[in-house]
């Protein structure tokens, strides 16, 4: 493949701004992304086929000039927001989502909260005006009761009207993230013949050719050869790739380029130098880590231990970013879920997520027969919320009423069931008392007390200490030294 030199893409004078796009959940951010690639008149120009490197590279006609923008689609941009102590922040500006039908809903607010954190310009971009249910009005009160102070209404935020579907206002999306990045450029020196510095947004370990990452360069120029220190890392370059899949001489400031040369992939926010020494002159926020070994599970009930399984490190940084407090990560990777995975949940009393990752028939019917929940995913906040669910039911089972156990002792044929043969070794069991049947540590199953008895004579209770046969609704498929636990 021919090489190609990006410097020679864009006016040299100025440098494209890198633009991250946030929002709800189904307002319409990828496919606001689809329509502004649509927009691209490089595609147009070379028929370039996209590949996915977690940043899209596009270039416009504005004001006669040709202008690159650089936009952030990678799921873990949200953290990058998190990111100014480490002295660099990724997005120089923000599109902030929202649907004019829907508007401002649960992740639209924490959008907002995270792009005034970090101080970053951006833009209201209400989408889906094309369906006749939207409401401006309504969706830009809400804007303002968050904070926002909107243009039109006192403030100096801009709010833009735009349908990926009919393609509306896209263009003029286009020339106001270039109006306002150059009323508003980054007073620091930037040059591209200046101390080199660029941030991870995307990292994976490729099968074939090795670990990868997707830098976005802040300062600088990229070329290849160049040694790399990220943290602990370092590398050196061997393909600068941009999202065509076009092999490039260099890279320079607001571009985003794949790069191959790592000893190992590092990771997601990590901050890229050319020289070790600025290594050191960088204070990070102390990163939080996590050690199963600093939970005990004999205390900590409520704790949910998960195996986690993503696509790539990027997905990964988001995830482990946004999770609930009481989930412990016990082991995480990208790649595929594989048997060791499921075993090791097993053996953790974990469950394993997946996200945007293939599960294979074999390792679905292992963790079926291990009695392992495993769950794949493709939307964060779908993952989140379940997890927020599974948490919050492990709290009610907490607090539930224990109201006796028994141990199974001996199995009867009766009519068409089996009658468990049990003695109680706490509190009592009595008729209608709902159950869980367990054995060791595993949940077998729930059911209800249909019927108690005594030799033959029909009870209402067993109390501690005695013995009684018990028929449980619907039926369990019950072992000797199984337990039953009667509860509320």
């Amino acid at each position: 493949m021919v090489k190609k030199n990006s410097k020679e893409k864009i006016h040299a004078k100025f440098f494209p701004p890198v633009v991250s796009v946030l929002g709800h959940v189904d307002h319409g951010k990828t496919t606001l992304l689809d329509a502004i690639r649509k927009t691209n008149i490089a595609q147009k120009e070379h028929g370039g086929i996209t590949q996915k490197i977690g940043a899209s590279n596009i270039e416009i006609i504005h004001d006669g000039i040709k202008r690159g923008i650089t936009f952030i689609d990678t799921p873990g941009h949200e953290a990058f927001f998190k990111m100014r102590s480490r002295g660099v922040q990724v997005a120089d500006i923000g599109l902030l989502i929202v649907s004019a039908v829907d508007g401002v809903m649960p992740q639209t607010k924490e959008s907002i909260k995270l792009l005034l954190e970090a101080k970053t310009p951006f833009i209201v971009v209400l989408t889906k005006i094309d369906i006749s249910e939207n409401n401006f009005e309504k969706t830009k009160q809400q804007l303002l009761k968050e904070g926002i102070t909107l243009e039109g209404y006192g403030g100096d935020v801009p709010i833009i009207e735009v349908s990926a579907k009919t393609g509306k206002n896209i263009k003029e999306l286009l020339d106001l993230i270039i109006l306002v990045f150059d009323m508003r450029q980054r007073s620091e020196n930037i040059s591209k013949d200046g101390d080199f510095e660029a941030v991870v947004i995307e990292s994976k370990i490729d099968p074939k050719s090795g670990p990868k990452a997707t830098l976005v360069i802040k300062n600088g120029t990229l070329l290849n050869k160049d040694e790399l220190y990220c943290e602990e890392i370092k590398g050196k370059v061997r393909a600068i790739i941009n999202d065509k899949g076009e092999h490039l001489l260099s890279a320079t400031i607001g571009e985003a380029a794949e790069v191959l040369g790592f000893d190992v992939a590092p990771s997601v926010g990590c901050v890229v130098y050319k020289t070790r020494d600025r290594i050191k002159k960088v204070i990070e926020q102390p990163q939080k880590t996590i050690n199963p070994f600093d939970v005990s599970f004999e205390t900590e009930k409520d704790i949910l231990p998960i195996v986690l399984c993503a696509d790539t490190l990027g997905s990964m940084e988001a995830i482990l970013n946004a999770l609930p407090e009481k989930v412990l990560v016990v082991s995480k990777k990208t790649g595929d879920i594989t048997s060791a995975d499921v075993l090791f949940a097993k053996s953790s009393k974990a469950i394993v997520i997946g996200f945007n990752i293939k599960i294979a028939t074999e390792i679905a019917h292992l963790a079926k027969t291990e009695h392992v929940l495993l769950k794949n995913y493709a939307i964060i906040y779908e993952l989140l919320d379940e997890l927020k669910d599974v948490i919050e039911g492990r709290k009610e089972a907490i607090i539930e009423e224990i109201y006796g156990t028994a141990k199974i002792l001996a199995s009867f044929p009766f009519e068409k069931t089996k009658v468990l043969g049990v003695k109680v070794l706490d509190g009592r069991v009595a008729r209608g008392d709902k159950v869980r049947l367990m054995r060791g540590e595993n949940v077998i199953g729930e059911s209800s007390i249909n019927s108690l008895r005594q030799g033959k004579e029909l009870i209402s209770k067993i109390e501690k200490g005695q013995e009684g046969g018990i028929i449980l609704s619907p039926f369990l498929d019950f072992t000797i030294g199984d337990m039953l636990v009667c509860h509320r």
